[in-house]
This record gives C-alpha cells, structure tokens and sequence, in this order.
C-alpha cells in the first residue's frame, strides 16, 4: 500500500500563526497530507515586491529542507509566488505556486477572470504575474478590498462582505467569468462569495488557491510529473557568502 502523498505548505512569512494545523488539517483527504514549514528570517507579510524578495532566501532554504525530509511535492503559501523558479532550480519535486496554479485553472474555467486582492501595492505585482505566466490577456481586472494581510482575521464578517462585493464588480462592471481569490490569507472564503454571487444570478468558479494548488500537486505526484529540469537547470556548485544561518552555505549540482 502506498503511503499517503505528503505536500508541503511553505509559508514565505515569519509571522507564527497566521497558518494554523486546523487550515492545513482541512486541506487533507485520501491519500494526502499536508505537512507545513515557514521561513525564520524575512518579512511578516508580503504586499510588495521588496518583501517578495526578502522572503525569497528563506523560501529556498525550508525549500531544500522540505525534500530532505521527504515531503512529494511543495506549495508556497503566498499568491506573489515568492523565488517560485528558484525553488524549482534547487529542488525536483514538483514545486507548485498559488499564482501561476489559480490563473491558469481560471482560464481554462472561464473566458475572462478577475482576482481580488487586499491592498493597491499588490495589484502591479499580480498584473505582473499574469503576464509572466502567459494569461494577461484572460484577466480582466484586479480589485482590492483594502484590508492588510496581517488584520484579515480581526473582522471576518468584514472580510467576506468586502470579498463579495468585489467579486460582484468584477463580474457585472469588468465582464469576470470567474474570480481568483489573490491572498493565501483568504482560504476558506471562496464558497461564501459564490454563493452571493448566485443570488445575483451569477454561477461562476470562485477559485481558493491554496487548496486548489494543493489538489494540483497531487496529481502532478500522482502522474509522476515535476518541473522541467531542462526549464530549471539545478545552479552550478558555488561558495554562497552570507546565508549559512538559514541553512545554505553552498548551493548547486
């Protein structure tokens, strides 16, 4: 009998707590867990390009961990995607962003799809993405809701509200098919803006992408399929000055 198939959640934040066991418990089903790691050094949360990058090298190090230990495939826990190609150069399970993962599934899902995001410095990073990952001319908008990513769990009643009523203008004002929800900090929102979004008659896919991510990489374990190593060519062996807290000294084939 197989053993169950384990993905691992990396959180690229150092806040403690903002992924808790019950968020990752309920990602689980037959045949999968989901165990979780998060970076020691970096940013608390991440609105900007500049937290990106300073998440990154912690990203990589719990990275190279994360497979030591035997985990099949690895989601970063952050709609930015932070080192995402990097990780797939220093590691060769399947390394899966929430980004690049929901985008695509919206467009094969819908004509056109709107993420909905938490504050304005997020949208050129997400606009960005799409671009990068071949869909921009599927994504008809970005919105915001205006609420950090560190206070989402302070008013949740809030949350939702502000998360449906975005989604509802992206549908009727911007022309969305479907609607990606463009914070990791949203899991769990998805069903309650679809179904507002059906009391205006609108049936539409409202993607979650952390547990979206999850489902695709079991499959891609499952297929025995993982990143092109010809796309992310492990890095040639180097002295790398600097990072020997964090658990990387040297990197590299």
């Amino acid at each position: 009998m197989r053993a169950p198939i384990d993905v691992r959640v990396l959180s690229p934040i150092t806040t403690k707590g903002f992924r808790r066991p019950s968020d990752l418990k309920a990602l689980e089903y037959d045949g999968v867990v989901v165990s979780h790691s998060q970076i020691e050094h970096g940013p608390a949360s991440i609105e900007s390009e500049y937290e990106i990058a300073m998440s990154v090298p912690g990203t990589i190090a719990k990275a190279i961990e994360a497979e030591r230990e035997g985990a099949d495939a690895i989601v970063i826990d952050c709609m930015g995607d932070p080192g995402l190609r990097a990780v797939r150069e220093v590691v060769s399970i399947p390394v899966l962003g929430p980004a690049q993962t929901a985008m695509h599934l919206a467009a094969m899902l819908g004509h056109r799809f709107s993420v909905v995001t938490v504050l304005d410095s997020v949208v050129p990073m997400i606009e960005n993405l799409a671009k990068v990952y071949g869909v921009d001319e599927k994504l008809a908008s970005v919105r915001v809701i205006d609420i950090p990513v560190l206070e989402l769990e302070t008013e949740p009643e809030r949350l939702t509200t502000e998360l449906a009523q975005a989604s509802l203008a992206a549908v009727e004002q911007d022309g969305a098919h479907a609607i990606v929800l463009g914070c990791t900090g949203f899991l769990g929102c998805a069903e309650a803006i679809a179904a507002t979004l059906r009391t205006h008659g609108h049936v539409l896919p409202v993607i979650d992408p952390v547990p979206a991510t999850v489902c695709m990489a079991d499959g891609m374990v499952r297929a025995g399929l993982a990143h092109s190593k010809r796309t992310y060519g492990m890095p040639r062996d180097k002295e790398l000055r600097g990072y020997p807290e964090i658990g990387i000294a040297r990197y590299g084939a």
